[in-house]
């Protein structure tokens, strides 16, 4: 039988060069390794031997069932190098002659951030949603308090597609989706890229990127919003930061809050970053309104939560230095490649 093994093998070695497509590869491999196969039909010719004569052909019938496939496996892998390179060469619209640019990529400055901020937050128990860039009017506006003809709306000056959706204005389109699918208790953060119609200018654009977040369980409070986002922001600056709330009015929570932070440039000295006040404007927040709980199939009456939507795009300005909105969306290499994960 060992001879056998051996003709089978060398039979391979010789049929395996001539392969040129990869429709001959699986009707070679089917010949070989298939229910029918060679090395099948060796296997079951093992029941006529002896106990002894079984291990010792059984050890070099595996040695052959793994060469084989190896090697399908390597000549598989060759097959489609030269199809592609064939496809390439084929293809007029690419010159494969031409040299590359050989110098690595950078991330943007604000995947930067977001990718920063997601470990943070994960770190804290915080889930990292995706959410689509085209949504319902519902879940962009009622979903979160903000009903038809709410003056709310006009402060949104918003995208509308001609199926009646419309591009997210702001991440907090998110919230019931993500309520519902958690239910209570909930810690989710989810970032992703908003769209209004702005007049461009250094601090305005039409596509820019928010980061919202939100906590939902029994008793929570102010202070676990103070908390949480004291802890991230001194993760970000490298530094113990200072926040404050000042009311603020927002639809989808009560009580609303502006979050301010001491400027981490200055220390609350005043500087040109926080236009000389000690303190820079960062982001919304509140405790969530019963409401946008109740809308998300959360007991209000049981639960409480709150939220906050934090500018990545600002935030990813502040840390680099960047003064112009304008320039994180130009796709100019010469001004985006400095940046390099901090």
């Amino acid at each position: 039988m060992k001879e056998q093994i051996e003709k089978v093998k060398q039979q391979f070695q010789s049929e395996i060069a001539q392969v040129s497509s990869m429709d001959a590869l699986e009707a070679m491999r089917v010949a070989y390794l298939g229910k029918k196969g060679s090395v099948t039909e060796l296997l079951k010719g093992l029941k006529s031997l002896s106990v002894d004569e079984k291990k010792e052909m059984g050890r070099y019938i595996n040695e052959l069932k793994a060469h084989v496939s190896e090697h399908i496996a390597e000549r598989g892998a060759q097959l489609k190098t030269e199809l592609e390179e064939a496809r390439l060469k084929a293809d007029k619209r690419y010159d494969i002659s031409l040299p590359c640019q050989e110098t690595m990529g950078t991330l943007h400055p604000i995947t930067i951030v977001q990718r920063e901020l997601e470990a943070i937050f994960s770190s804290m128990g915080f889930a990292v949603e995706d959410f689509s860039e085209v949504v319902t009017e519902y879940n962009n506006f009622e979903a979160v308090n903000i009903p038809k003809h709410h003056p709310a709306r006009d402060m949104q000056d918003t995208y509308y597609l001609d199926n009646g959706q419309v591009l997210k204005t702001h991440t907090s389109a998110a919230q019931n989706a993500i309520l519902r699918k958690y239910g209570a208790p909930c810690r989710a953060i989810f970032p992703g890229r908003c769209f209004r119609n702005e007049a461009l200018d250094a601090s305005h654009e039409t596509t820019f990127f928010q980061m919202e977040g939100m906590m939902v369980d029994e008793n929570i409070s102010i202070s676990n919003l103070i908390y949480f986002m004291e802890t991230m922001l001194s993760e970000v600056f490298k530094k113990e930061i200072t926040v404050r709330l000042r009311p603020g009015f927002f639809p989808f929570v009560e009580p609303g809050f502006e979050l301010d932070i001491q400027c981490p440039f200055c220390g609350g000295k005043g500087c040109a970053t926080c236009k000389h006040g000690g303190w820079i404007e960062l982001c919304p927040c509140g405790m969530i309104h019963p409401r946008v709980l109740e809308m998300g199939g959360v007991d209000p009456e049981r639960y409480t939560g709150f939220a906050f939507g934090l500018g990545l795009t600002r935030l990813a300005m502040m840390q680099f230095g960047i003064h112009d909105i304008r320039m994180l969306n130009s796709g100019n290499l010469k001004a985006l490649d400095q940046f390099v994960m901090m």
